[in-house]
């Protein structure tokens, strides 16, 4: 189709070129209307030369003219045809080369994803903890601990002994100062006697009242001696009873840092660690869109790492703050006690954060570079054209696009890595024959 003018011009210039080559185009002739025989008029003789001449310049110059306006009509007719040719192939080349060019371009599947319910969970990652830890340390005098009595993984319950202390030397020091309470007790009861046999005596006149006075806050001393011997003694015994280490409150027991023969002082350290009640929770990290985006007591599925098991929490509490160096808060999500749930360990959120409607895309469909996520749309003239997306829920066949297309354009499925703005494409609908 491309060549067709050019072949008709080529065919136009060689049949021009036959006829121009035919004798009688050129050939010259007499009175008689037979072909001049030049040989014989060139031997006739010196003496007939001029009129030879005068009629070869005179008498056939009509021929020439004619044969000067042929060439100039053959001219013109193949300057016409080149001209012709050169429109034509101005205006049917640009034709021909784009259905060559359409001819060859690469097919690609597109899809119009539409736009679907999408239900609105947000992926997180964190680390799993203690939803109350209670850190347990020396309270009293601390000594010598004797025994320990639990290992990690015991479930204790209040005010069990985890750790005995040496006591021997406190529960002499109790018992010499209940000792003093005794001394302290006999010497109250003579006072009072003493008073009690003045008082009779003072009818009789035999003690003054002075005397009586005195007796009188004799007594008082030696009971208050009494109570004071006692509030010792009771001090002692208070700090005898918290002199082994014992929990706060009824939990699962998660680290032990106590050993026989160690001696332990009040600032020692953090001896045990208790979850209190065995319960947990994940501590899921999230930017700021998304913690904008839950609320407190929505569901989230927790699968730790190394489970395909997962388990079902509620968020508890929500950071009220945002890390300046990261731009990201903490979602606090609460978990039931379970074994496979262990403190420090790393797992995976997806939190509930209700639902949407908008376009899914298979994973293929986008890709990212160091802009961010975007796909790839063909127009209506079979061009392709980048757009930039923000992508939403991730689900294990489709990501939902919040942002950046309507669900109706024409979107690259597959092999859009291979594409570049501007190329042109065959496009073919996904699931067509």
């Amino acid at each position: 189709m491309l060549y067709r003018p050019a072949a008709l011009g080529v065919g136009l210039l060689l049949c021009i070129n036959e006829k121009l080559a035919e004798p009688s185009l050129f050939r010259r002739c007499g009175p008689s209307g037979d072909r001049m025989n030049y040989d014989a008029k060139i031997d006739a003789g010196q003496d007939e030369g001029g009129e030879r001449a005068a009629s070869l310049f005179g008498g056939h110059g009509e021929d020439d003219r004619i044969i000067s306006r042929r060439m100039l009509i053959v001219a013109a007719v193949i300057v016409a045809v080149l001209i012709g040719l050169w429109f034509l192939n101005r205006f049917n080349q640009p034709a021909d080369l784009a259905a060559a060019g359409q001819s060859q371009a690469p097919v690609v599947t597109v899809v119009s994803p539409g736009r679907t319910a999408v239900v609105g969970d947000i992926n997180a990652t964190g680390t799993l903890a203690a939803r109350r830890e209670l850190p347990v340390g020396v309270v009293g005098d601390g000594g010598q601990i004797v025994r320990v009595l639990v290992e990690p993984g015991d479930w204790v319950k209040a005010g069990q002994v985890l750790a005995v202390i040496d006591s021997s030397v406190q529960s002499q020091q109790a018992a010499g100062m209940a000792a003093q309470v005794a001394v302290a007790e006999a010497d109250s009861r003579l006072a009072q006697s003493n008073l009690e046999r003045a008082l009779k005596l003072v009818e009789r006149g035999f003690i003054s009242k002075a005397d009586v006075d005195r007796l009188t806050a004799k007594r008082d001393a030696e009971n208050a001696r009494v109570l004071v011997a006692r509030a010792r003694f009771a001090e002692r015994r208070a700090r005898n009873s918290r002199l082994n280490i014992t929990a706060p409150a009824a939990g699962l027991l998660l680290e032990r840092n106590a050993e026989p023969a160690e001696v332990v002082r009040p600032g020692s350290g953090v001896l045990f660690r208790i979850a209190q009640g065995g319960e947990m929770e994940l501590l899921a990290n999230l930017g700021e869109d998304d913690l904008a985006k839950i609320s407190v007591g929505a569901t989230a599925e927790v699968t730790p790492v190394g489970l395909d098991n997962g388990f079902t929490g509620q968020i508890w509490q929500i950071s009220p703050v945002i890390d300046p160096k990261d731009r990201q808060g903490t979602a606090r999500i609460a978990l039931p006690y379970s074994p496979q749930l262990r403190p420090g360990g790393f797992a995976n959120a997806k939190i509930s954060s209700g639902g949407l409607v908008a376009p899914k895309l298979p994973g293929s469909a986008i890709l990212s570079d160091e802009k961010g996520s975007y796909v790839y749309i063909v127009g209506k003239d079979n061009k392709v054209k980048r757009r930039d997306v923000q992508t939403g829920a991730i689900s294990a066949d489709s990501i939902a696009v919040v942002k950046g297309i309507s669900g109706r354009e024409r979107i690259v499925l597959r092999a859009g890595a291979f594409l570049s703005p501007g190329e042109t494409v065959k496009p073919k609908v996904a699931g067509a024959p």
